[in-house]
């Protein structure tokens, strides 16, 4: 019989380190903290010493809206819309911030023996066991 990953063996040891891993890395990303500075007036971009706000990207997004409704075949509508849009993303990554919420020191260290302690015991469940 094959175990995990086509290999002999390590059918437990690859359950019980994919539920260490969804645990621990569960109690990781639930612990970090996003914040964002985004708003309409918020500098995204700067060109040429002049700052691009979110709030002046709507104005290409308008006009390729327009083209768009007006002939769907014309690429320059598709590029304004698609731009802005892929702008707009960028800008509001660029400002996030990811901080750790308060915790304790055994909290981290529970958090990351889970996690990658699973992770070795998962990877160890797909290499072949000579001794199954």
């Amino acid at each position: 019989m094959r175990g995990a990953g086509g290999t002999n063996g390590g059918e437990w040891s690859f359950l019980i380190g994919l539920l260490m891993m969804i645990a621990g890395f569960y109690l990781l990303l639930s612990s970090i903290i996003v914040d964002t500075s985004f708003g309409f007036g918020m500098r995204l971009y700067g060109i040429g010493g002049v700052g691009v706000t979110s709030g002046m990207l709507m104005i290409p997004f308008i006009i390729g809206v327009i083209f768009l409704f007006y002939d769907s075949k014309k690429y320059i509508g598709w590029i304004l819309s698609a731009g802005t849009i892929v702008a707009l993303i960028a800008g509001v990554l660029a400002r996030s911030q990811f901080r750790f919420a308060q915790m304790s020191a055994f909290d981290l260290l529970v958090i990351l023996i889970l996690s990658f302690g699973g992770l070795g015991l998962f990877l160890r469940s797909l290499r072949n066991n000579p001794l199954n």
